[in-house]
């Protein structure tokens, strides 16, 4: 039987201890005289994957989801979540403690305009906010005539007795020959920015972008490989490296040692104040930079220049030997998934299959390469109904078995050294219904019209949004998530600043790699989303263009069923794609499968039937 071992089923959530907890922060809220405070599902560093150590909002609220922030006050609390985690969160939480809103419907600093009165203090932990988030929250509690108070250490912490260590992965150097760039290289790069942009100093406080700039990568986090650090890259003179040196071995060290000089983080509220007592101009990220770190440098007389950090673009456009890799590690993880793809085909039709079966199939596939690190995220795994929760991850107590007459759903992702895959696909088992043909068509058109736009330099994902939804739209129908995320070559599978969504307003560059995911969700019946990462690529000259022209290339190998196709709403533009993509994944994969698999695949990947 196959087995999962980068990822658990156990029901983490503590739902059952969520009040004596509350109780417990609102003694401590009067004890420091205090109304209310704001719990956010963040770490010192914004990532989107935190150490258990950091897990604060599932500590308080029972609620797992990647994005979420409560705000407890002495009467009522209220936990806010996006679209993707609206049912479960009210699955995860305690109703009759936690009011949920909708994150971007009913933003929390909307919410306290509405709740907080005069007079109200509000506190917050500096160093878990960003400066824009804390700019949001004093301007809302103003408007309020309440205020908002910085905390020090932070109040969960205080009651949380039992909270666990800080991890102390590994750091690993990441080779040159999969960065493709040498870590000094990047360094004089970045100097070259910040004296462009007039900055004596960057404070890097993106693990992603340390992990980036100076070729390391860690084992801190789940998924993704990073090493938890902060980092101070001046215009003139060495960088220092905040970082615990017990991650580090003697061949690390001595390698970074030639770059940059290595401190403890607990020297690093110093450096930030000896910056500011030199009057240096100081770029931090406004996306991710702690407000502590701009209290630090302004609090002794230095410029903390809220802007985005440089590095964030340059990690976005892989160069020549990271999109090597990337295809190298899509045509490997493509082989994988459709061997996976056969297997489900054989063996779900029976309905002896669950969704872990399913996740611990999946993985071992992707382990039979020999060269998975781990996964790039929990796989998500719905059949039926689960499918509709956008995030959805299977557990023990939810895991569900895999019914004829369902539609499964299954995004995952993968780890390898030379690149990071992110792959959905929804599969029929045994006989969909015409509403499922239709909808998946309708998605499937959108996925299509992305795969084939042809874009002018300087065009942003906020523009091309709408190229996935057009077709649901036409028939009032819509998805709650963006279409496509940045992804990391060997980093996270969620990166920024590029995306193809409603709020993507970086252009988009070639050399970025994006997924194109759109989806359909009927609540308490099934989900769809076909998921493909694709490469930002120069488009074939047009006579009389005035502007040069990007396209995408799509990067994931793997069949699309068939079997959920209306044929007949497919444009001949759209089916020429679709047989175009299938013939290229048949060709490509091949010869990495067996005899079996590749019977199954050149029957999944014939061209469609008009």
């Amino acid at each position: 039987m196959f087995e999962a071992r980068f990822q658990s089923f156990e029901d983490r959530t503590e739902r059952a201890a969520s009040g004596p907890r509350v109780a417990a922060l609102r003694t401590e809220l009067a004890r420091r005289g205090l109304t209310g405070f704001v719990v956010p599902r963040s770490d010192r560093h914004q990532n989107e994957y935190v150490p258990a150590c950091e897990q604060r909002l599932a500590w308080l609220t029972g609620f797992t989801g990647s994005a979420g922030v409560a705000i407890v006050l002495m009467e009522r609390a209220v936990l806010f979540v996006d679209g993707r985690y609206t049912l479960q969160g009210r699955e995860q939480v305690d109703t009759s403690l936690f009011a949920i809103e909708h994150l971007i419907e009913m933003p929390p600093n909307r919410w306290i305009e509405e709740n907080l009165t005069a007079d109200d203090r509000l506190g917050y932990d500096p160093w878990l906010h960003t400066v824009e988030g804390t700019e949001r929250l004093e301007k809302a509690c103003a408007a309020a005539g309440a205020k908002l108070i910085a905390v020090e250490p932070d109040l969960i912490d205080a009651i949380w007795a039992d909270r666990p260590a800080p991890p102390l992965g590994a750091v690993a150097l990441h080779d040159v020959r999969f960065a493709g760039e040498a870590a000094g290289e990047k360094l004089a790069r970045i100097r070259v920015e910040l004296t462009k942009l007039h900055a004596d100093a960057l404070v890097v406080s993106d693990p992603h972008a340390i992990a980036w700039a100076f070729n390391i990568r860690g084992a801190d986090v789940a998924h993704t490989p990073l090493p938890l650090a902060f980092a101070i890259i001046p215009q003139a003179g060495r960088p220092s490296l905040y970082i615990d040196g017990r991650k580090l071995s003697n061949e690390v060290r001595s390698c970074l040692e030639t770059l940059a000089d290595l401190r403890e983080p607990s020297a690093f509220p110093d450096a930030l104040e000896d910056l500011g007592r030199r009057k240096n101009r100081v770029r931090i990220d406004q996306g991710t930079a702690a407000d502590a770190l701009a209290r630090l440098i302004t609090s002794c007389g230095g410029k903390a220049i809220k802007a985005a950090c440089p590095i964030g673009l340059m990690k976005a456009v892989k160069n020549d030997v990271e999109i090597a890799g990337a295809r190298a590690a899509h045509v490997r993880d493509g082989a994988a998934v459709t061997r996976f793809l056969a297997w489900l085909k054989r063996e779900a039709p029976r309905g002896r299959l669950t969704e872990i079966d399913a996740v611990a199939a999946l993985e071992s596939f992707r382990r039979d390469t020999g060269l998975l690190k781990d996964i790039s995220f929990p796989t998500i795994a719905g059949a039926g109904p689960d499918g509709a929760i956008v995030h959805y991850r299977v557990t023990t107590k939810s895991n569900r078995r895999i019914t004829p007459g369902e539609l499964f759903l299954i995004d995952s992702g993968a780890q390898y050294e030379d690149g990071t895959t992110d792959i959905t696909r929804t599969v029929a088992i045994g006989e969909p219904t015409a509403e499922m043909r239709d909808r998946f068509t309708r998605v499937l058109k959108g996925h299509i019209a992305i795969a084939r736009a042809v874009f002018p330099e300087g065009t942003t994902g906020a523009q091309l949004d709408s190229f996935a939804r057009q077709f649901l739209w036409a028939q009032g129908l819509d998805f709650d998530h963006g279409t496509g995320h940045g992804v990391g070559s060997y980093l996270s599978v969620h990166e920024g600043p590029a995306r193809i969504s409603k709020l993507g307003t970086t252009a988009l560059k070639p050399g970025m790699i994006l997924s194109n995911e759109p989806g359909y969700y009927k609540t308490g019946a099934y989900g769809i989303r076909i998921e493909n990462l694709v490469l930002v690529v120069r488009a074939a000259p047009v006579a009389g263009a005035e502007k040069p022209l990007n396209a995408f290339e799509t990067l994931t190998l793997a069949p699309i069923d068939r079997r959920l196709i209306v044929a007949e709403m497919l444009t001949l533009e759209e089916t020429g794609w679709l047989d175009a993509y299938h013939a290229r994944v048949l060709e490509i994969l091949s010869p990495l499968l067996d005899s079996e698999t590749r019977l199954w695949l050149a029957a999944a990947t014939r061209p469609l039937a008009r």
